[in-house]
C-alpha cells in the first residue's frame, strides 16, 4: 500500500511540472515569443491544454474574476501539495 502511495504522491508531484509547464508555455505565447505556427509546438499547447484543463476549469469558475490574472494553477499545485503533505502522509501513517 505504500508503494501505491508512493506512486500516487509521484503522479502529483509530475502533474505540478505539467502544471507549471503549461503556465509558462503560456505566458510564451502571450509575448508572441513561441511561434504556435510551428506543428511541435501546436501539438505540445494541445497536448498541455488537454491534460489540464479538465482540473483548471472548476477552479476558474469558482474563482473571482481578477482581469487579465490567471491564479487557477496556483490553487491547484496548492491542492496537491496538501494532498500530497497531509492527505497521503495520514494515509501511510494508518496502514504502518
Amino acid at each position: 500500500m505504500i508503494a501505491l502511495l508512493n506512486f500516487i504522491s509521484w503522479l502529483l508531484g509530475l502533474y505540478v511540472y505539467v502544471l507549471i509547464a503549461s503556465a509558462v508555455l503560456s505566458w510564451l505565447i502571450a509575448f508572441n515569443v513561441v511561434n504556435t505556427g510551428n506543428q511541435f509546438v501546436s501539438a505540445f499547447v494541445q497536448f498541455l491544454y488537454v491534460v489540464t484543463e479538465p482540473v483548471l476549469r472548476p477552479i476558474r469558475n469558482i474563482l473571482p474574476n481578477f482581469g487579465g490574472i490567471d491564479i487557477s494553477p496556483v490553487v491547484v499545485i496548492l491542492i496537491i501539495i496538501f494532498i500530497q503533505s497531509v492527505v497521503l502522509t495520514n494515509i501511510a501513517e494508518a496502514f504502518r
